[in-house]
């Protein structure tokens, strides 16, 4: 079956990146696929590339035998010396078919064969060349979008970024080049699915890997990242040699590497923080530079009340609860953080949580808690124009939320 395969080969070995022996299996096996639908579905038909003749040759191996019961497994010796006069009664012989009686149709089906099977050499080449790659950083094109998924090309491979693992606010066009974190390759039924993401708290790690040579080394360590994609991110760091500044490094002279690092994460900010072994003392470098007084610690539910003075809670609570919730994924601790004086003012018994407020609905107060205002006393030193950015609070609402605040402050 003469099919001119070279130049085919050639070509899709320089499109694709596949190896050319692999190519050659799948032709051999189309064709003898469509060898078995002519010939019949025996095991002693093979078919085999000959690079001379640049043709798949097809062959169907039969036992010398003095008398044939089974023509299909057997040659006579008469007939076996006309294709080789050496032969000998129970040698192997393969006589070579016709490949011309295969016809248009075989023809067609051991075309949809190679492509089929060349698809699956390609399919696994590509995870085999990113299943090894999973975790690293890796520099690719924007490709074309998937609704609002883009696809990247990585050059031997296409990647999914989803729109969740984008950079919420990113814009990106055809023909962008970013940076993205392999956090995952997985086989699929067409090609392998790579996918990216740009919010992963190590794709922020491996960016100061890339940005600073200490890190790279092993010198620095990123002990722990917790990110709010885009707006802001903490980093815990650890340096190996006594005689390195790890934060210093990672700032670099001016600020030129961690800027370089907000700039290809469009603006999140970040903090840079010393790793400690000891809980509390991460846990006070990490709410810096707002100032801690005392810290309550309770290692059963893995959670600290944090006292900061007066002025300095909605530093260490920053806003919409940011700066301690980032704090809690940092650490791995819950983090009740409140002020001197509230401190004070829990200590009178009185039902202060926010449920119990009429006109605070239950997705009112889970959203306050979740950014760290738990009780009335919390609400301290936020003023109306805060409560209005959070969802479900409207003017009225936040009124009369600061009037029960002020109430409890005239009270003590």
């Amino acid at each position: 079956m003469v099919l001119n395969l070279s130049k085919a080969i050639e070509q899709i070995v320089r499109e694709k990146g596949l190896k050319a022996e692999a190519l050659v299996q799948v032709v051999e096996s189309a064709v003898l696929i469509a060898a078995k639908k002519v010939y019949g579905d025996f095991e002693n038909i093979e078919a085999q590339y000959n690079p001379d003749a640049d043709e798949v040759e097809v062959f169907q191996f039969k036992v010398v035998s003095e008398a044939v019961v089974d023509p299909s497994l057997e040659i006579s010796l008469e007939q076996a010396r006309l294709l080789d006069p050496n032969c000998q009664i129970g040698d192997e012989l393969g006589e070579k078919l016709d490949a011309s009686k295969l016809g248009r149709i075989a023809a067609q089906s051991a075309k949809q064969v190679i492509v089929q099977k060349v698809k699956e050499v390609e399919r696994d080449a590509v995870y085999n060349e990113f299943i090894d790659r999973k975790g690293v950083l890796i520099s690719g094109f924007v490709h074309r979008f998937d609704r609002k998924d883009a696809i990247i090309n990585l050059g031997k491979g296409e990647a999914i970024l989803k729109e969740k693992e984008q950079i919420p606010g990113e814009i990106l066009r055809r023909n962008d080049r970013i940076q993205a974190y392999i956090f995952d390759v997985t086989k699929s039924l067409k090609m392998p699915q790579i996918e990216l993401s740009r919010t992963h708290p190590r794709f922020l790690a491996k960016l100061y890997e890339l940005e600073v040579p200490e890190v790279a080394e092993g010198i620095v360590e990123i002990v722990a990242v917790a990110r709010e994609p885009g707006v802001r991110a903490k980093i815990a760091v650890r340096s190996h040699n006594p005689k390195v500044d790890p934060v210093g490094t990672c700032v670099g002279v001016r600020g030129a590497r961690v800027q370089n690092i907000i700039q290809e994460l469009r603006g999140e900010r970040q903090d840079i923080i010393i790793w400690s072994e000891d809980p509390v003392r991460f846990v006070c470098n990490a709410l810096s530079p707002a100032r801690v007084s005392k810290v309550i610690v309770d290692k059963g539910q893995r959670s600290m009340d944090v006292v900061v003075v007066d002025d300095q809670l909605s530093l260490a609570i920053g806003r919409k609860g940011q700066n301690v919730r980032l704090v809690a994924k940092l650490t791995g601790w819950k983090i009740d953080v409140r002020s001197e004086d509230m401190q004070e003012l829990g200590s009178s018994g009185e039902d202060t949580s926010l449920a119990s407020l009429e006109g605070i609905d239950k997705s009112v107060a889970d959203s306050l808690n979740e950014a760290g205002y738990k009780t009335l006393d919390d609400l301290v030193r936020l003023s109306e124009e805060d409560l209005l950015e959070f969802e479900g609070i409207d003017e009225e609402l936040a009124r009369k939320i600061m009037e029960k605040v002020s109430s409890r402050k005239n009270e003590a």
